[in-house]
């Protein structure tokens, strides 16, 4: 693909996801203080519970569903078969729910929950797997210019509701459940717009006994090392919120829930672009063609890594002031949890980008062995972190998980970084050096932007700090990147590119 393609594609994930950050910002100043921290931390337990529970049954398909179709762009047969494998997801699950509802189970998975609200949960979470489903084939297609419109009016759309909605003070689980289903059918809607104006949607959507059998082998085969993975994944990833909201309850969850969620605000870029990452990868080890393989690695991860950086040690230094703006006072005491959780981000990056290796370069089983072990061990230290005193733990709520996910996003993405740099022949002692030293050169920086502003104007209002604040942090390290790019891990080509994609799409836009 050629590069200057690429970096349009870039440059319109870039510009949405800016543009996303400013408008989750509203939102993420709205949500939690229009709910309050039960109902908030309500939501996030259901959400992420039923999520949880989709990606297990996904088991890396929807990747291997990105990968195949951006090598196999003509075959129609693929975006057929996959949608038919969304609905026997949905069936499953739905049938999940009502056999442990019959079965009297609801309480146990769910503790202090509305059989309701947790009916809304599955279809949000199947609505938002779809949403991404078919914003990964939008990508696979080279539509993602197209695709990125559609979601800046989404983004615009959602703000406007649920303005209107706390102007009128009708902010509640249930209105934000339907809030959250209006935008994921807007979302969907347009996507298959997207698709059919480019004549991607199949024009049949029958499949023949061995066109089916293909696929299932194709995808089982892709699939089953990460059966075992995603079991686990699953089992772990509903403990460690589950345990939090016995122990802790929803207010508890509500404080790691805001955490979270500013959490992805931080991590929108990475996320963002990791598809187009992904795309570009497959299409190369299609090709046998490792030297692309390594350029993208080198050219593009160290660069995202930088810029979510950027964002989470802003966030962390002025976490007080981001709950009180986003949140209110109500929200003060998670104020510990918000600042672990915004320096999640950081190793998620290299996190999301460097395991989409193994999944595009089709090494399942490497990636299953090295995540499986670290989920294992997490779930002892989950109990620990969370559990009262008096059943041998600390009693440290929202806050011991927050530290457990940082410690063990860490030592798992090194150990995948490892193996990816020795796979694509490169130094990882040079990645891991940049991981320390971007961030230790972008927090001090942080640090000292905040109580430069706290002696030259101490007088203003918080909010008035904290944008000159943006302002002084933000021209630093620009003037640093420009001038000494290698202490971020970059080079003055990589400067210039976003300086000619910047310039591109500016022009563009006149």
């Amino acid at each position: 693909m050629p590069e200057d393609s690429l970096k349009k594609r870039y440059f319109y994930k870039l510009s949405v996801t800016l543009a996303g950050y400013a408008m989750g910002l509203i939102t993420m100043g709205i949500i939690p203080r229009g709910l309050g921290p039960k109902a908030f931390g309500d939501f996030n337990f259901i959400t992420n519970f039923f999520s949880q529970i989709v990606s297990f049954l996904d088991m890396g398909s929807s990747t291997a569903f990105l990968t195949k179709l951006s090598q196999r762009q003509e075959e129609k047969g693929i975006f057929v078969f996959y949608l038919y494998f969304a609905l026997v997801i949905t069936a499953f699950v739905m049938f999940f729910v009502i056999i442990s509802r019959l079965f009297s189970l609801h309480m146990k998975f769910w503790p202090g929950q509305s059989m309701f609200f947790v009916y809304c949960g599955v279809i949000w979470a199947i609505m938002n797997w779809l949403a991404n489903v078919l914003n990964q084939a939008t990508d696979a297609y080279g539509l993602t210019v197209a695709a990125e419109m559609k979601k800046l009016y989404q983004k615009l759309f959602s703000v406007i509701v649920i303005v209107v909605l706390f102007y009128l003070n009708l902010i509640n689980l249930k209105t934000f459940f339907l809030y959250q289903y209006f935008i994921q059918i807007f979302l969907v809607a347009s996507f298959l717009v997207v698709l059919r104006d480019a004549g991607k949607l199949p024009s049949q959507w029958n499949l023949s006994i061995q066109a089916r059998n293909f696929y299932v082998k194709e995808f089982v085969q892709y699939c089953h090392p990460l059966f075992f993975y995603s079991l686990v994944s699953l089992l772990t990833g509903i403990f460690d919120r589950w345990i939090l909201q016995y122990f802790g309850g929803s207010v508890q969850q509500g404080f790691y829930g805001l955490g979270f969620q500013i959490c992805s605000l931080c991590m929108l870029f990475t996320s963002s672009l990791t598809p187009l990452f992904i795309r570009e990868f497959a299409i190369a080890y299609a090709r046998n063609d490792r030297d692309r393989m390594a350029f993208l690695f080198r050219r593009y991860i160290p660069l995202f890594y930088v810029i979510t950086a950027y964002f989470s040690c802003f966030a962390a230094t002025n976490a007080d002031r981001v709950i009180m703006i986003l949140a209110g006072p109500q929200y003060q005491f998670a104020l510990i949890p918000v600042i672990l959780m915004c320096l999640f981000p950081i190793h998620s990056t290299y996190g999301q980008l460097s395991n989409s290796v193994f999944l595009a370069t089709d090494q399942t089983k490497l990636y299953r062995n090295i995540g499986v072990p670290f989920m294992i061990f997490g779930v002892p230290l989950t109990y620990i972190f969370i559990a009262p005193h008096h059943k041998f733990g600390l009693e440290m709520g929202a806050t011991g998980l927050a530290i457990k996910m940082l410690l063990f996003q860490f030592l798992h993405v090194n150990i995948c970084l490892y193996f990816n740099a020795r796979y694509l022949k490169i130094s990882f002692f040079r990645y891991l050096v940049h991981q320390i030293l971007s961030v230790l050169v972008i927090g001090i920086i942080a640090i000292f932007s905040r109580f430069a502003m706290e002696k030259i104007i101490p007088g203003f209002h918080f909010i008035v700090k904290l944008v000159f604040n943006g302002i002084l942090y933000s021209g630093i390290l620009a003037f640093l990147a420009y001038f000494y790019p290698r202490i971020f891990g970059l080079k003055q080509d990589d400067i210039g590119m976003i300086y000619t994609i910047v310039r591109r799409g500016l022009d563009k836009t006149k």
